[in-house]
């Protein structure tokens, strides 16, 4: 029977778990995947928007050279971080449900059930008086429901540009993620047509990447449509539509993509479509927290796909069980990230302490 455990060894979990270790808690992370499995999935070439203090936890110092770090960086910050201080971490361990249930001499004191199996199809029971869930949201895109979503040559998550040298990328969505590779397949030799629903890039890409991306449109490097849906997916194109009357603007003749495009039908009313060419297509249109646990667990969800939780104590309408990092976003990504994130298990950790009475 353990004080706590923690699902999620993203830095709003470890956080916690440091914060356990000083409250002298015995305490469990559990990580389906590996540590910081987020970071370790982001494109090798990202560089964070943030500085290297604010992505820190547990007090120790993140040594950068650079003003904005790297991924290999924080995936190494990150493992010192464990080995500073000896965080107990089951890797390869996901999280199938967590449920209440009694313990104890005549059952008397209430706990959780948290059951768990690996990817060699390992299960196991574990037992804790709180839980703290910290799963990110980068396992859950947010997906278009169009046909051809789930063909071979679409993705939601984006790599290297290497493979895509003089092949004809569609790349949908206009925030930072979507402009920033988009400039990096560009800059590979990839003939990139950008798709965004809305009348202009987001506000919230990185202001070094903003008017690299508008001029690269501008000049026509880059094909853009705005305003602009996909309404399917084949194996050589997508078709895209808007409203009509009002064509997105296209690229010019700089971009070979734009060349081949093809005006079809009408397609329902007020709505034309037109067809790009696509040997790749990436979209990059957000992701969102896993909220399965989470409701199965009895945890009531808001409109926005949060969970309910007290603002100050982290903890959910489920006596002892919380909630931080991505997990209390829903579909308010935006508004989580790791600087504010990573504050949530030390304010959780207090709380539990204080209930339990500090062993320190």
């Amino acid at each position: 029977m353990r004080d706590l455990l923690i699902i999620g060894a993203g830095p709003s979990g470890l956080s916690a778990a440091v914060a356990a270790k000083r409250h002298g808690l015995d305490y469990q992370v559990v990580e389906q995947g590996v540590l910081v499995n987020s970071i370790y999935r982001f494109p090798p070439q990202i560089v964070f928007f943030t500085t290297p203090e604010l992505l820190e936890v547990g007090g120790l110092p993140f040594v950068s050279p650079y003003d904005k770090p790297t991924r290999p960086e924080a995936l190494r910050y990150y493992r010192k971080v464990v080995d500073t201080y000896d965080l107990q971490i089951a890797f390869d361990e996901k999280v199938l449900a967590v449920a209440r249930e009694q313990h104890g001499p005549e059952e008397s004191e209430e706990v959780f059930a948290i059951e768990t199996e690996t990817s060699r199809r390992v299960r196991r029971v574990r037992h804790a008086r709180y839980v703290i869930i910290a799963i990110g949201y980068f396992d859950r895109p947010n997906l278009l429901g169009v046909p051809g979503e789930d063909l071979p040559h679409v993705s939601h998550y984006y790599g290297e540009p290497y493979p895509y040298y003089r092949r004809r990328v569609v790349v949908v969505g206009g925030a930072n993620s979507a402009a920033e590779w988009a400039l990096d397949l560009f800059r590979a030799g990839a003939h990139v047509t950008l798709v965004h629903r809305a009348a202009e890039l987001d506000a919230t890409i990185k202001y070094w990447v903003r008017p690299d991306i508008e001029n690269r449109i501008r000049e026509g490097s880059i094909a853009a449509h705005f305003n602009t849906c996909v309404s399917e997916i084949r194996p050589t194109s997508v078709s895209i539509s808007y409203s009509r009357g009002a064509p997105p603007p296209l690229a010019t003749a700089a971009s070979p993509s734009l060349g081949l495009e093809r005006r079809l039908s009408a397609s329902g009313e007020g709505r034309e479509t037109l067809e790009v060419p696509a040997d790749a297509v990436f979209l990059l249109t957000g992701y969102r927290a896993d909220t399965t646990l989470m409701r199965e667990a009895g945890i009531v969800l808001t409109g926005r796909e949060g969970p309910t939780y007290d603002r100050e104590t982290f903890e959910t309408n489920v006596p002892g069980l919380f909630v931080a990092g991505g997990a209390v976003a829903g579909v308010d990504t935006g508004t989580i990230f790791i600087e504010n994130g990573r504050f949530h298990g030390e304010r959780i950790v207090q709380v539990i302490a204080d209930r339990m009475g500090s062993r320190t």
